[in-house]
């Protein structure tokens, strides 16, 4: 038996934009999961001029934004001799990271279509309703505000064969999302579940502090 047998499976994380037109355009899962998630949280509260009645009144769920370094590596896939790698370097894993930033192009035709027949007012293209995966507690609808590209190598071709991304996400709330938004579900689900850890978390902490010699009052 191989002494790794029992060795836990490592769960990797992934951002999937969901799009009607191509489903599997942009299913993005980290070759390897950045070592770093920075998370910003800004409370969104009532404001320093409100009454002191609504002082601890809060508008909705925090801002929360993101930030990870995504590393591609065409390493593995050439020494198992990956075809597609040979041919085209880790650009297809590029592309679907940076379809996460473009409307697609159907949509862009149709108007451009719209406009060349004279109609006044056209809506701009929707993005792919984008998600975080980290994990089965963490999985939460998010829109890319930042991305810089890093290609650190690439073979003959100029195809990229080794690459940083630097990714800046800033997490959907119910509160930048409609009623008919999956998202909107999605992140109402992501709180509970937060609430949940955080009372384990409190519930042993007073255990703690019940057992032992700290006094609250």
């Amino acid at each position: 038996m191989s002494p790794l047998s029992n060795s836990p499976r490592l769960v990797k994380g992934a951002l999937v934009g969901i799009d009607l037109f191509n489903p599997v355009s942009s299913v993005i899962i980290f070759q390897y999961n950045p070592e770093k998630v920075t998370r910003s949280i800004q409370p969104q509260g009532s404001g320093d001029n409100s009454a002191r009645a609504e002082a601890m009144r809060l508008r909705g769920a925090p801002v929360e934004t993101i930030k990870m370094d995504v590393e591609i590596d065409a390493v593995d896939q050439l020494e198992k001799g990956d075809g597609q790698t040979a041919s085209l370097g880790i650009y297809p894993q590029l592309s679907a990271l940076e379809m996460l930033a473009y409307p697609k192009s159907l949509l862009v035709i149709a108007n451009t279509v719209l406009m060349a027949l004279g109609t006044l007012e056209i809506l701009p293209p929707i993005g792919p309703f984008t998600v975080l995966v980290w994990g089965w507690k963490r999985v939460v609808p998010v829109k890319l505000t930042e991305f810089t590209i890093s290609e650190e190598m690439h073979d003959d071709r100029l195809n990229p064969i080794q690459a940083k991304v630097s990714l800046g996400l800033r997490v959907l709330s119910y509160n930048d999302l409609s009623l008919t938004n999956p998202g909107y579900y999605l992140f109402l689900a992501h709180q509970v579940t937060k609430e949940v850890m955080a009372t384990m978390a409190s519930i042993g902490d007073i255990k703690a502090v019940a057992g032992g010699d700290v006094k609250l009052f």
